[in-house]
């Protein structure tokens, strides 16, 4: 298996190095002069030229790029003369409309999402899974129509629908709960709770539907299979064979999907964090796209990948821990 790590992470950094240059290349290609949005409404090209080299861009592409990723790894050095600061390391950039560090930023935001990926993780692997389960054991019985038929409304609506109804609902009418108000969970984990409780149920509906029938359909394809016909001859138990044989095998295709779902996340729940005012990262994408703010979107991006590629690492080592059939080599 250790040649195997070595392999996968060696491939992950040459991936996350191609992606940064993919990136960089991509957002700083665009016909607007960032330099020219930094300074306002009344910009003469002698403040242009300054702010050029205050942000670094005065620099051939090639020498910005080098520079960015020299940041990430010792810090860097923005400005001239005597208007130059310090941006510490991992440099992710600075952001001058914001005037505050990218990487600053973005450790604010990470938590936040962080928190709702997590959360809503959790509920949906839970309904999902047991919710499958289940069905699959009630095959062609009213419970299994019943759960799929919940499940297809659930897959049908989007988030964004779901999250406005439980908002409506249940704060702005019924007042069950109040307005969403983000407090860190270690200073005031009672509105921490109130206020993350709607954003894990929306996420969770609409993600938990999806893994009951995923579920559901590798039950049934595995408890087909001649090794749980064996195992029931021997005597075994049906809940013993559920669980340690037929979950089990069926367990690989649920992983990979919940893996690439909960990095996806990680990288920011853009339409549940602006309908419940989360400060995390998909709304710091979002601002930082509307605002023009080229350091900060070249971040997040990077940030989101890199929870993808190193999430793909992290099923292809869970594959052998489930399945002893796998083996890497």
């Amino acid at each position: 298996m250790v040649p195997y790590v070595i392999r996968r992470l060696t491939l992950m950094f040459f991936m996350l190095l191609l992606l940064s240059v993919v990136t960089f290349i991509l957002f700083n290609a665009v016909p607007t002069d960032p330099a020219a949005l930094s300074c306002g409404v009344h910009c003469s090209p002698e403040k242009i030229a300054q702010n050029k080299i205050k942000m670094g861009l005065d620099k051939p592409l090639p020498i910005q790029y080098f520079e960015w990723v020299k940041g990430i790894f010792v810090g860097r050095t923005y400005g001239s003369g005597s208007q130059t600061f310090e941006c510490s390391v991992p440099c992710l950039g600075y952001s001058f409309h914001y005037g505050e560090e990218v990487t600053n930023m973005i450790v604010a935001s990470l938590p936040v999402t962080l928190y709702l990926a997590l959360g809503a993780f959790i509920l949906w692997m839970l309904g999902g899974v047991l919710s499958g389960i289940y069905a699959a054991k009630h095959r062609g019985k009213w419970q299994d129509r019943l759960i799929m038929g919940i499940t297809l409304i659930g897959y049908s609506l989007p988030v964004f629908f779901i999250g406005l109804i439980l908002l409506i609902f249940l704060v702005v009418r019924a007042h069950i709960l109040p307005y969403p108000d983000y407090a860190s969970p270690f200073e005031n984990f009672p509105q921490f709770l109130q206020t993350m409780i709607l954003p894990w149920i929306s996420l969770a509906i609409l993600y938990a539907a999806y893994y009951t029938r995923l579920t559901r359909s590798q039950m049934l394809e595995t408890m087909s299979e001649d090794f749980i016909r064996t195992a029931r001859a021997k005597g075994l138990t049906e809940k013993v064979v559920v669980r340690k044989h037929a979950l089990r095998a069926g367990l690989t295709p649920i992983v990979t999907s919940a893996g690439l779902d909960l990095a996806g996340l990680l990288g920011g729940a853009v339409i549940t964090e602006f309908i419940f005012s989360l400060p995390g990262m998909g709304r710091l994408a979002i601002h930082a796209v509307t605002d023009y703010d080229l350091p900060t979107i070249t971040a997040t991006t990077l940030v989101a990948a890199t929870f993808i590629i190193v999430m793909n690492i992290v099923v292809d080592l869970l594959y052998a821990a489930i399945d002893p059939r796998v083996r890497l080599t």
